[in-house]
């Protein structure tokens, strides 16, 4: 493994504590662990920080030479946990680019996306365990494991780790309309957030802010964001002032055309006015937070102390100002940094109450026993509750309620009318949604009346709010809501009057008022019904996760409905762990059908003059489309958690050491050494094929040579599957045809194929057809072939369906065994001339015996033919996707260049033997660099790298090759190249990277001129 040396000290180590374990783990294992350790060594990987050019390498380009896939994954996501410090933001957003391009590209399995779910969700473990040297090792086999793709090993990975399988096109309703990172209250930076929700598979997002947001934490979210796919919106809360108390407002400003817009809206001076007062707000609610503070240590603490016997300290101010940063002081912060500061006093009185617990005995003991578990269920939440909530503080002002204070900011003074006027005044395209946090039915509809439509949203379900019990009135609200959105007035009416006798029947000190107002909109219902008639009232569902609370689901919801089934089975059962909503969101599934274009049109153009087959030369996306007016309270629901509660709350305190329990044991199956396991597939897969051959035939060719035979015909269709995938005859002469093979492949197909001898030969062949029916070669060769290539169809499916394959890659090897009937009676019949005229005895006999041989052998070269032809398009078409990306970013950079040089001839510029080039123009012109690099290893090292150019290059304009030779031509400046490999371009290990590139540049350019004079021609 390239990247990093495995220090000898570890070396010796590890070898120490796992000599007696060589049949299980790897080397590579040993070699991913010292890298991933290593790079936590190095101040958060300072070094790799360095390389700024970094990010513009493509994961299947040259820095494979100079680096393992394990250690690019790691410096990211090592890079993203450590690196909250606001200066690291440019940091954190190149790794997370780096970080998504590596695992999207790490496997050629069947779940890309999934794939590499899980690979980050092992890498984050794999860097906690730290010091957990057994644990590492078992995650580093199970990331190795992983990385392969294999679709059985991927979902039992996301079952592990309880993530939810989603379709590889992505195309799920996955949302939190409600979330907190760092800048906030909650744990986690922006960039963290994002991958996290990307893990999760959310594709919809809105991070909230209080009273402000600043310019650099909004770029963060919304650049990490576009890099992850995941579409993002960034809410403002706002407190309005409502009948004596504050209600919340969250305003979402829309229609910019791209992040750059949105943050030269944040400079408007309207706008840097609001922010201003939005931050003076916050600063008089963290005054708040430090009377409660200061109300703790008065009140509370001696009180905590005595009963339960620790000597806890004063909380400090400044330090509790200094552990929030750069979050805004909140309660939930508070109660985490005195939960912080009690733990180790409960540590240092555990050690003396287990003294006591063992003098005394337990049967006397109960005090000591009651007084542990208070300990242990005295958790940040329960802090909160206890000793920092208003009714454990009543001396001091609720931060709820609206206070006679001449100190209160202009902003928390506002009435829902003045704010909202200001809100609307600074844009014309906003969202704006009500949190129904503690409201009533009166409350919201007197609030909407007010609102005279501007409120367009309701969030009717906040995960964090219905778990502590407030939203008590959830169903009378959304009933509420589907009257103002049906615009029927009888309904409305009725709605009305409902709240009108609730309110009548109340003892509120504002009834009086209430009522008038209620009339008041009794007798203007076609108003209220007017605001909506446009604009429905639309729904929102958050979870306020702040990643803290481990009572709390995390983050992220789905419709069930968009779920792959495996995923909707896997909800079923594991109810436990998640929470399936009491709401009821419709969805519609639409299709869409896009022509064709570019290389992929030739093999499907004729397939589409056919009345029948017309859909062939189109192709076809899949989505669905939420229908959020619709949203309702229904028993059941149809929209799950895709986060999950801890299994153990509380501060893990016991009386007795509990006995450790046993990890997932690295004497299994799973965590054999790869080597080993291969050949115990192999051997596995023999043992019975060859016992059927031994113990049914006195032939000694069969008797001893039968087993062989048929392992050597299924690794000959593999090799010759790679081998027509990868490359063919025309493949490049760097590589030759063992780097195409895939050996863990070849081992899994030898261990299945082995048990299909017993099913064909004996059961089938023999039982089944020629002891039951008296079928035989001699009597019906067609039907004896049919049913045997048919038995071992069914055979492939079945154990295709366990190993997790696709619905389409089982009905291709179903179908490939019945186009290998015809081959089989071909055969048979060829064989059976032969023999005659070799003057054999007996030919029928013969040919029976082999009858199972030969249909096997007719099975695998039809499979070797159509599944090494479906490799090559799959490598074709992920070597069409690399170049694709390579060229937009090559049109980009050449974009920038034609932007810094208007006048010139930036072509002409690049063919210069010297750059004239300097400033920003002379890096457009290194990055290029980079990507001719990686064309260049893309062409000899990645499988059908020369078709795919060819065919690409064909697609593209005249204009547009010129653009890529003249990238392409820049490889001739070998000394300027090399000097950049020496100055660490791809990292310290560039001597490989750099012998190939001066070996093999010269012919590459020459190549590629010829054919892009050739297509020009």
């Amino acid at each position: 493994m390239t990247g990093s040396s495995l220090p000898s000290c570890d070396i010796e180590e590890t070898n120490r504590r796992y000599r007696r374990s060589r049949f299980f783990f790897d080397r590579r294992d040993e070699a991913l662990i010292a890298i991933v350790n290593d790079v936590l060594d190095r101040e958060k990987g300072r070094e790799y920080r360095k390389r700024i050019f970094y990010p513009h390498f493509h994961p299947h380009g040259i820095k494979k030479m100079a680096e393992s896939r394990g250690l690019r994954i790691a410096y990211a996501v090592i890079h993203l946990l450590e690196s909250l410090d606001a200066g690291q933001q440019e940091h954190r957003i190149g790794a997370l680019r780096s970080l998504r391009e590596e695992v999207l590209n790490a496997s050629d399995g069947p779940l890309p996306r999934n794939t590499a779910r899980v690979l980050v969700q092992i890498m984050k473990d794999i860097v906690r365990a730290r010091g957990d040297e057994d644990a590492q090792m078992r995650l580093a086999h199970d990331f190795r494991r992983t990385a392969m793709g294999k679709p059985r090993v991927v979902r039992r990975m996301l079952e592990r780790y309880h993530l939810l399988e989603m379709s590889e096109s992505w195309n799920q309703i996955a949302f939190d309309d409600h979330v907190h990172d760092v800048n906030t209250k909650g744990r986690k930076s922006a960039t963290h957030l994002i991958m996290d929700a990307w893990i999760k598979g959310i594709k919809r997002l809105r991070v909230i802010y209080y009273n402000y947001v600043q310019a650099q934490f909004a770029s963060e979210l919304l650049e990490a964001a576009q890099i992850m796919e995941i579409e993002l919106r960034i809410g403002i809360e706002f407190a309005a002032c409502f009948r004596g108390r504050y209600i919340q407002l969250i305003w979402v400003p829309r229609g910019f055309i791209d992040s750059q817009s949105f943050l030269c809206f944040l400079t408007d001076a309207p706008v840097l006015k609001l922010m201003e007062e939005g931050r003076e707000a916050s600063l008089y609610r963290q005054q708040q937070i430090i009377d409660i503070l200061h109300a703790f240590n008065r009140k509370h603490l001696t009180t905590l102390n005595e009963h339960f016997g620790i000597r806890m300290q004063p909380v400090d101010v400044d330090r509790f100002l200094a552990f929030v940063r750069p979050g805004q002081t909140s309660l939930l912060h508070l109660a985490k940094y005195i939960h912080g500061q009690l733990l180790p006093e409960f540590q240092k009185r555990m050690a003396e109450l287990r003294i006591q617990y063992l003098q005394r005995g337990a049967e006397s003991s109960d005090d000591i026993e009651t007084l542990v578990a208070e300990m242990n269920a005295l958790d940040f939440e329960t802090i909160m509750d206890r000793y920092l909530s208003p009714k454990a503080n009543p001396e001091l002002p609720d931060p709820m309620k609206v206070q006679d204070d001449p100190d209160i900011p202009p902003l928390l003074k506002l009435s829902l009318r003045e704010l909202l006027g200001r809100l609307v005044a600074l844009r014309s395209a906003y969202r704006v949604t009500l949190n129904l946090t503690d409201l009533t039915p009166e409350d919201v509809l007197e609030i909407l009346y007010d609102a005279e439509g501007v409120i367009t949203r309701l969030e009717v379900f906040n995960l964090k709010d219905y778990v502590g019990g407030k939203l008590q009135y959830l169903d009378e609200i959304t009933i509420l809501q589907e009257a103002v959105n049906d615009g029927n007035i009888v309904t409305l009416k009725r709605i009305i009057q409902w709240i009108i006798d609730r309110v009548e029947a109340s003892r509120a000190p504002d009834r009086a008022d209430r009522l008038e107002k209620l009339n008041a909109i009794l007798h203007d219902m076609n108003s209220l019904r007017a605001m909506y008639q446009v604009t429905p009232l639309k729904s929102r569902i958050g979870s306020d996760s702040t990643g803290q609370s481990p009572r709390m689901h995390g983050m992220g919801f789905a419709v069930l409905d968009t779920l792959v089934a495996r995923a909707k089975r896997a909800v079923h059962k594991d109810q436990g762990h998640r929470l399936i909503l009491p709401i009821r969101m419709n969805v519609l599934r639409r299709w869409t059908f896009l022509p064709k274009s570019g290389w992929a049109v030739g093999w499907s153009g004729w397939a589409s003059k056919i009345p029948l087959l017309k859909w062939m030369g189109m192709r076809i996306e899949s989505d669905w489309m939420p229908l959020e007016q619709s949203t309702r309270m229904e028993h059941p629901g149809n929209i799950v958690t895709l986060g999950g509660t801890h299994e153990e709350t509380g501060n893990g305190l016991h009386l007795k050491q509990p006995e450790p329990d046993e990890p997932e044991t690295a004497r299994s199956w799973s965590y054999l050494n790869t080597l080993f396991k291969n050949f115990l597939k192999v051997a596995i897969g023999f043992v019975p094929a060859w016992l059927t051959f031994f113990l049914r035939y006195d032939w000694w060719v069969l008797q001893w040579g039968g087993g062989v035979i048929w392992f050597f015909i299924t690794g000959f269709r593999n090799v010759l599957q790679s081998f027509l995938g990868g490359g063919g005859f025309r493949g490049s002469h760097l590589m030759s045809w063992r780097d195409y093979i895939s050996w863990e492949r070849i081992c899994d197909s030898l261990l299945f194929t082995g048990f299909s001898v017993p099913l064909l030969d004996f059961l089938v062949k023999s039982l089944l057809l020629e002891k039951t029916f008296g079928i035989t070669t001699a009597t019906a060769p067609t039907v004896l072939y049919s049913v045997m290539a048919v038995c071992n169809g069914i055979y492939l499916v079945s154990h295709n369906a366990f190993r997790g394959f696709s619905r389409p890659v089982m009905f291709g090897n179903f179908f490939r065994t019945v186009l290998s009937i015809p081959i089989a009676i071909l055969l048979n019949g060829v064989l059976s001339i032969g023999l005659s005229m070799f003057g054999v005895l007996g030919v029928n006999v013969v040919l029976q015996k082999w009858a199972s041989v030969i249909s096997k052998a007719s099975s695998d070269i039809v499979a070797g033919l159509i599944e090494g032809t479906a490799d090559r398009y799959r490598n074709v078409y992920i070597r069409m996707a690399d170049y694709q990306v390579t060229f937009r970013k090559i049109l980009d950079s050449f974009a920038g260049l034609e932007l810094l040089h208007p006048k010139d001839d930036v072509a002409l510029l690049l063919r210069s033997p010297e750059s004239l080039l300097s400033g920003d123009a002379r890096e457009l012109e290194q990055i290029m660099i980079i990507y001719a690099l990686d064309l260049l290893y893309i062409w000899y090292y990645q499988p059908r790298g020369r078709t795919a150019m060819i065919m690409f290059l064909n697609s593209l304009t005249q204009e547009e090759r010129t653009i890529v030779l003249a990238v392409v031509r820049l490889l001739r400046r070998q000394r300027e190249i090399t000097l950049l490999f020496v100055d660490g371009l791809i990292g310290k290990n560039f001597s490989a990277a750099l012998a190939f590139y001066l070996n093999n540049a010269s012919n590459y350019v020459a190549c590629m001129e010829r054919m892009v004079l050739q297509q020009t021609v």
